[in-house]
């Protein structure tokens, strides 16, 4: 029994040292990376593949023996190499600034206003408590005076009449704010 146990003992100490071995990604045949697997030679093969212009893989693979990568970047950061040399391309010039894509619009102080006033119709005139949802709700006076009312006037579509709506919208596209929103300018 106790042969057993030793044998079971000794097979987990030797998986474990396998599992071990294949998480670091090296093998049994591999050296173990260690002060000793930096020679003078491979440094100064190092230093030189660095300065060329070769990557820390290929040098990797150059080198063998243990030396990965990582201990390819971490000898060189040691070093103090890496200071001289950037693993991002320089930056390229500022562009200026882009040609806006909308053709220029006129500007609201270019175009005519409608100066006639806004007459109430005798016939048409509405409370507040007496308006209705399809009547026009445009306001005539100050409200709260005792002679403020609304048109009152038929509407097809939103809260005003025909009349009352063309003073009271300018199409979506003409507002700065709309435009901007369009094409923001930066």
């Amino acid at each position: 029994m106790r042969e057993r146990r030793a044998a079971f003992l000794l097979w987990r100490e030797e998986k474990a040292g396998r599992r071990e071995a294949s998480r670091s990604g090296s093998s049994a045949s591999e050296l173990p990376m260690t002060a000793s697997a930096w020679t003078d030679d491979r440094i100064g093969r190092l230093k030189t593949l660095w300065l060329a212009g070769q990557t820390a893989e290929q040098i990797a693979r150059d080198l063998a023996n243990g030396i990965t990568r990582s201990a390819v970047l971490g000898k060189v950061h040691r070093m103090g190499l890496s200071a001289g040399r950037s693993g991002r391309p320089p930056k390229r010039p500022e562009a200026g600034p882009k040609p806006s894509r909308l053709a220029p619009t006129r500007s609201l102080a270019d175009r005519p206003i409608d100066a006639r006033p806004v007459v109430a119709t005798e016939h048409g005139l509405a409370t507040v408590l007496t308006v209705r949802r399809c009547q026009c709700r445009w306001p005539f006076g100050e409200p709260g005076a005792a002679d403020f009312s609304l048109c009152g006037q038929p509407v097809t579509r939103g809260a005003f009449c025909a009349s009352h709506a063309a003073v009271a919208y300018r199409p979506a596209a003409d507002t700065p704010r709309t435009l901007d929103r369009l094409a923001p300018v930066n």
